[in-house]
This record gives structure tokens, C-alpha cells and sequence, in this order.
């Protein structure tokens, strides 16, 4: 049975009603990537206002690893909406931000003493890890990476890389941030093998802790260990472990951003579990809550007391709403049989994609962990000269045939792979049909 239903042109009718809407109301720096105007959701599959059903790839830029609305988080915010809406967490205390607190010092990384604040953004969150850092080391500076994505307030502005996307216009940055090389082992020179190229990532770590930056000024360091808009690019093992090396031996906080790699997405709840390295604090946020405004700041316990009483905190921080809505979300996410799924999940993505390489001249590479995945396209796999345009043009098509995709890379040249962990097999091989037709027209000049 077909799950792509089309009755009419994408964007329909009264889609192109509500985008007129929105270009007359909503700030032209807000960027969308698809004209789709969305009317429900449920599962995997999304309902536009035009009667058209679309297949979801992008899961709310991966809000949604649980699907759209999982039926235990429905049932789990209405109970708490009968309960109480707000207090505020600074105001009074309510069990389920407790148990949830509990809940994640239980299944983050590392054998000791962990405590947990909870916030409303993947921004936030990162926030309040770095000023719980500098707090806590008496040091200014943080050292982040090329490629990296932490979020839009100043202070994650700063951290983020990609320049004319994100920070081109807005003024001056936060001071006291390090940028680092992070290996892409994909855009390595010719000339080194996998195991070389880290090597000299390695040298070039330790040479920027001389010509960058001094350990001893460095409050934190902060990685995704899979990189997000950089172009979902898994940190190697040998270079994670590094960090940690250098963490341990100069008293810096190790900060693990796992605001997209994180709950469940890669087949293990955090991303770094893959390694085998332990982080000193990891920042959670999107999916931990499905769809819902919730973050979380997870960390050893004597990092996270170090700011004085009332240094910390927020008015809609640990909102009952989200909570309820997280706590059902995340014990899901935890199960053998949903992290199981997302690795067959992203093992038929690969082996798909890996099917279109051997095809397509123009898929450069196919990378990630788990289910977290994108496909780069080049002009050329020799020359692997990024391709932007052709990026572009294959999510339109892909749009316009039923499925919902975003962009990612330095270069905006990949697109993602994030759809729901619940999405079904028949679906899954559906989507990947339409965007491999979507290919194949493109590169014909359809």
C-alpha cells in the first residue's frame, strides 16, 4: 500500500495561501526548507492542509525519533494537564522533574555522582553547561570545532561554525572561544591514510594548545560527537579519547553536545557510548521530549553545584508539560527493541544509499552512526568538489514527489537522514524509491 498520497501540486492551493501568510507575517530571516504547510502528523507520515500525505525524513530536524504523537507522550501530557500546567521549578518542587532528573543521571555515561538541570533549548542547554564549567574551573576560555553546530543565543552563536549562515551580520561574538580542526575523514588529503589523517588531527590538537590557546586558561572543551549541520560526521574514537586525555590531565571540563546525536538516534541512547568515552556534562534536548521544548544538562555533581544558589535556573525551566511528555518519551527511547530498531533503521538507509553510490557519480559520500546519515553530494567523486545546487534540486524534486528533507555540511552540499526510529520498512524503501527516482531526474535534467 502506497503511504505517499498526492491530490495535489506541493504546495497546493491553501498552502500557497498560508505562505503568503507567512512571508507578510513572520520575519524573512526565518528560513524554511519546503513549502510544505503541514496540517497533522502521526508516525512517520505528515498530512499537508491540501489532503496530501508526505513521507517524514527530516523528523522536525530530529525532534521526533519517537514519531509524531507517540501515543504514551499524548496520554502522558493530558494526564498532566489535569494536573497542574506551571508552578515554576524555582517556585515549588513537583516529583516528575525528579524522577526525571533521576532518570537521566541513571543512563548518561560515567560512575559517579551526576545531578541534572533541565532547560527549554538545545541553546540552553549548552549555556548552562559552559557557564557551569567556567564556574567551576575559575577559567575563561572554551575551546570548540570547525563544523560544529551549538545553537543561536550569543554565547552558542559563537561556538557555531558556518559563518555565512548562521553569524554573518549579527555583530560581535563571545570572547574566549578556541576553534579546532575536526577530522573529516572523508576530506582528508590524498596523500594520508584514515589512521594518518587522525594522527595529524592529533599533532595539529596539540599545536593549537600552544599557538590558540594555553590549557591552563580553558574552563571547557565541547564536541558533537557526531556533528550535526557540520554534515553528521562521527568524531573518531582515537580523537574523542584525546580530548579526554587532555581534559583529565589539565582539569577541563569534557562537554559532550548531544543535542541531535543523542536519544537513541545512533542505536545507544548518547552517541558517544559508541566510543567507550565518558564526558564530564552531556546537553540533551529535540527528541528526548518529541517535539516538545525541553532540554537537559546532565553532569558530575560537583560540576553542577559549583554556581552559588539562585545562579542557575529558568522561569519555564522543567515546565510539568514537557516533563510528563519527556519522562514518557525517554523511557521509550531506552528500550532494547527502539535502539535496536533505529541500527536496522539506519542499516537499510546505508545499504540503499550505498546501492545509489555505485550508480550515481555524483554521491560523493555516505556517512553517520546508526540512523543518523546523510549522503554528500560532489560534482565529481574524484575531485569530491561540494555540489551545493544539485543538493538543492534533489530535495525539491523529493519534496514535490511526497517526501519531507533538509540540507546539512559546511558546504549545504548533503542531505539528512532523520526520519522517525517508528517509521516501517514499507516506508522507509518507499522514501528511498522516490529519492532515488528524485536523483536520477535531476541528473537528467528533468
Amino acid at each position: 500500500m502506497k503511504n505517499i498520497i498526492l491530490k495535489t501540486e506541493i504546495p497546493g492551493p491553501k498552502s500557497k495561501e498560508l505562505l503568503a501568510r507567512r512571508a507578510a507575517a513572520l520575519p524573512s530571516g526565518l528560513g524554511k526548507s519546503t513549502e510544505v504547510c503541514v496540517e497533522s502528523a502521526l508516525g512517520a507520515l505528515v498530512q499537508d492542509v491540501d489532503g496530501n500525505q508526505l513521507i517524514d525524513f527530516a523528523g522536525g530536524i530530529g525532534m521526533v525519533n519517537l514519531g509524531h504523537r507517540p501515543q504514551t507522550v499524548v496520554d502522558a501530557i493530558k494526564e498532566q494537564l489535569e494536573k497542574q500546567i506551571h508552578t515554576g521549578a524555582l517556585v515549588t518542587t513537583f516529583e516528575s522533574y525528579l524522577e526525571f532528573a533521576e532518570l537521566l543521571n541513571s543512563l548518561t555515561p560515567g560512575n559517579f555522582p551526576k545531578k541534572t538541570l533541565l532547560a527549554n533549548s538545545g541553546s540552553e542547554a549548552v549555556e548552562n553547561a559552559v557557564a557551569m564549567a567556567k564556574y567551576y574551573t575559575k577559567r575563561p576560555a572554551i575551546i570548540c570545532f570547525e563544523g560544529a553546530y551549538h545553537g543561536r543565543t550569543m554565547l552558542t552563536l559563537s561556538l557555531t561554525s558556518k559563518y555565512g549562515l548562521f553569524k554573518k551580520g549579527f555583530g560581535s561574538s563571545a570572547q574566549d572561544i578556541y576553534r579546532f580542526h575536526s577530522p573529516n575523514v572523508y576530506r582528508r588529503p590524498k596523500s594520508m591514510t584514515e589512521e594518518e589523517y587522525i594522527d595529524f588531527c592529533i599533532e595539529r590538537f596539540d599545536q593549537n594548545l600552544i599557538s590558540h590557546v594555553d590549557p591552563s586558561a580553558v574552563a571547557a572543551i565541547i564536541i558533537e560527537p557526531v556533528q550535526g549541520e557540520g554534515g553528521f560526521i562521527p568524531v573518531p574514537k582515537r580523537f574523542l579519547e584525546k580530548i579526554r586525555q587532555v581534559c583529565d590531565t589539565h582539569g577541563i571540563v569534557f562537554i559532550a553536545d548531544e543535542v541531535q546525536a543523542g536519544a537513541g538516534r545512533t542505536g545507544k541512547f548518547l552517541s558517544i557510548e559508541h566510543s567507550g568515552v565518558v564526558p564530564d556534562v552531556v546537553t540533551m534536548a529535540k527528541s528526548i521530549g518529541s517535539g516538545l521544548p525541553i532540554s537537559a544538562i546532565t553532569g558530575k555533581a560537583e560540576i553542577m553545584d559549583a554556581p552559588h544558589l539562585g545562579g542557575v535556573g529558568g522561569t519555564y525551566s522543567g515546565s510539568p508539560i514537557a516533563v510528563a511528555g519527556a519522562m514518557a518519551t525517554v523511557k521509550e527511547l531506552v528500550k532494547p527493541e527502539f535502539l535496536n530498531r533505529a541500527t536496522a533503521v539506519g542499516n537499510i538507509i546505508t545499504s540503499r544509499l550505498k546501492a545509489m553510490q555505485e550508480k550515481f557519480n555524483c554521491i560523493g559520500d555516505i556517512r553517520g552512526l546508526g540512523a543518523m546519515l546523510v549522503v554528500e553530494f560532489v560534482k565529481n567523486q574524484d575531485t569530491k568538489e561540494p555540489d551545493m545546487d544539485f543538493a538543492m534540486a534533489v530535495i525539491k524534486k523529493s519534496v514535490s514527489k511526497g517526501i519531507i528533507l533538509i540540507r546539512a555540511g559546511l558546504y549545504t552540499n548533503c542531505i539528512r537522514f532523520l526520519p522517525p526510529i517508528v517509521i516501517t520498512d514499507e516506508q522507509l524503501h518507499e522514501g528511498l524509491d522516490v529519492i532515488e527516482e528524485s536523483i536520477a531526474e535531476v541528473l537528467a535534467g528533468k
